[in-house]
């Protein structure tokens, strides 16, 4: 079980001759980086930084407070991780050159409101900040805090943190946050859903007064406003899209089909193949549970993560969804917040969110730097109010899927032979369906959303439809009356 994850990089990390030098030319280096920071981005792969970066790290490297909004798979965590390392090594820097060098102290604090998104945050802090010898310690609930005491009592430079565990260390006065430089508020509006906002107040509470605020969120409706105002200064705002956007990338669908017949409606889309990794989302940890199980009955391999599961599960899930192990992972909307996979191709709204901006933060899950990927929804009859105000917020219709034949499905409950599976890149994958005529697929028109190994622009004669805010999907001819929704549900 990882419990804590500390990271202390030496000295013999920044002279190894396997670091690397970053180029000269690296668009990053306009944005005031140094070449320690650098170096590490050019190791990990990344070579021009994304709008939110370029727009949130030149005011946050002068001290300002930001407030970024910007949906998932922008690269909100490096544009404040980076930052943040670049502060506390100037810091770092001016107090070596003092007379009386400072004793280590917290100097950023990070507040994310779930352990996955905590632990990746933490990961970010050790791949930039390797070359730097930044010591940074991950702290959440559900597990022992003796390990996350002792580390702090070595001293630390970042803590990142779930609000809740930190308040029970600060009501121990096991961790002192009145010396803090950087407090940085990530998933800001999540962490108010969930009912976190006495527990910020608290921390904040110990933290002085001037200090530095970085605040990212996904999304920022207007009643948060009031609440924001009350943390950050003279704020340098950034939104690099509206929060009501969807990815072009992104195929999306909606599916009318009644909620007994769900399951196997799933089941027909994951063995149709073409789905390489898939996260599945479920309104309430119960469904999830009975999701993954029924998948897993059908010979299927799934695994559900959710708050009731141990930490120990979570990870371990995590890990076989990020290596390609597992295919499928069946989430709710808390559990999936710390997903930070590039090649997710389908997300799959088992149950429809009630919010509609959970749905953009859903459908973000997929379509990462720069690839394509699919979503689809599955609506009932009392759902229909929810995807209209879903259309509403994104501008646009969604295609319609109409379920298959009863015939055509598979169900647990019938002498079902699963589907074969195949190798592929060093791990199994779901068998892809057999190759459909053109002419079928002309006709059915949602094959890009079923997987179909051809391009997207395919369809309509080589190019997209919708994608952008006003526009209109063009739906899906079978079952449908003159491209409007299927008359009727699920059969």
């Amino acid at each position: 079980m990882i419990e804590v994850s500390l990271t202390s990089a030496g000295d013999t990390a920044q002279n190894s001759s396997t670091a690397g030098t970053a180029p000269l030319a690296s668009p990053f280096l306009a944005l005031g980086l140094s070449d320690v920071l650098l170096r590490a981005v050019h190791a990990a792969g990344y070579s021009e930084p994304t709008p939110i970066q370029a727009q949130a790290i030149p005011p946050a490297l002068e001290g300002r407070d930001v407030l970024g909004c910007a949906r998932t798979g922008t690269g909100k965590t490096a544009a404040f991780v980076l930052p943040t390392l670049a502060r506390w090594l100037a810091w770092r820097a001016d107090s070596a050159a003092s007379t009386k060098p400072a004793p280590r102290i917290i100097h950023t604090l990070v507040l994310a409101p779930t352990r996955e998104l905590a632990a990746q945050i933490g990961e970010s802090i050790a791949t930039y900040g390797k070359h730097t010898g930044v010591r940074h310690v991950v702290i959440f609930g559900g597990v022992s805090q003796n390990r996350q005491t002792d580390e702090l009592r070595k001293g630390v430079d970042i803590v990142v943190a779930t609000p809740g565990r930190l308040c029970d260390l600060i009501d121990q006065r096991l961790v002192r946050l009145g010396e803090i430089h950087t407090l940085v508020l990530d998933e800001f509006d999540r962490m108010l859903d969930q009912g976190f906002l006495p527990a910020i107040k608290r921390v904040l509470k110990e933290l002085p007064v001037q200090r530095q605020t970085l605040l990212f969120s996904a999304t920022m409706p207007e009643a948060l406003e009031s609440i924001v105002k009350r943390i950050v200064r003279d704020p340098v705002r950034v939104t690099v899209s509206k929060t009501s956007s969807t990815p072009d990338q992104i195929e999306q669908a909606v599916s009318f089909v009644e909620q007994p017949d769900k399951r196997v409606m799933l089941e027909h889309l994951l063995r149709r193949g073409g789905i390489a990794r898939a996260v599945v989302f479920t309104r309430t940890k119960h469904g999830a549970n009975r999701v993954a199980e029924y998948l897993t009955r059908a010979g299927i391999d799934a695994e559900a993560i959710h708050g009731n599961k141990s930490q120990n599960a979570r990870e371990r899930a995590l890990s076989r969804f990020k290596s390609g192990e597992l295919h499928v992972l069946v989430a709710t909307d808390l559990a999936s917040r710390g997903i930070d996979i590039d090649d997710i191709s389908h997300v799959i709204n088992y149950d429809i969110p009630v919010d509609p901006e959970s749905y953009v933060h859903r459908i973000g899950r997929t379509a990462r730097a720069g690839r394509s990927g699919s979503a689809i929804t599955f609506c009932t009859r009392e759902d229909r109010p929810t995807l209209s105000r879903i259309e509403r917020l994104i501008g646009q219709s969604l295609r319609v899927i109409e379920p298959p034949p009863r015939e055509a499905r598979s169900s647990t409950g019938s002498a079902h032979v699963p589907a074969p599976r195949q190798e592929r890149n060093g791990g199994a994958q779901l068998a892809p369906r057999p190759q459909q005529q053109p002419r079928e697929q002309a006709q059915h028109g949602t094959e890009n959303i079923l997987g179909d190994t051809q391009g997207h622009d395919q369809r309509n004669g080589g190019q997209r439809t919708g994608g952008g805010s006003g526009s209109s999907v063009r739906r899906s001819s079978f079952g449908s009356r003159g491209g409007g929704r299927p008359p009727r549900f699920g059969r």
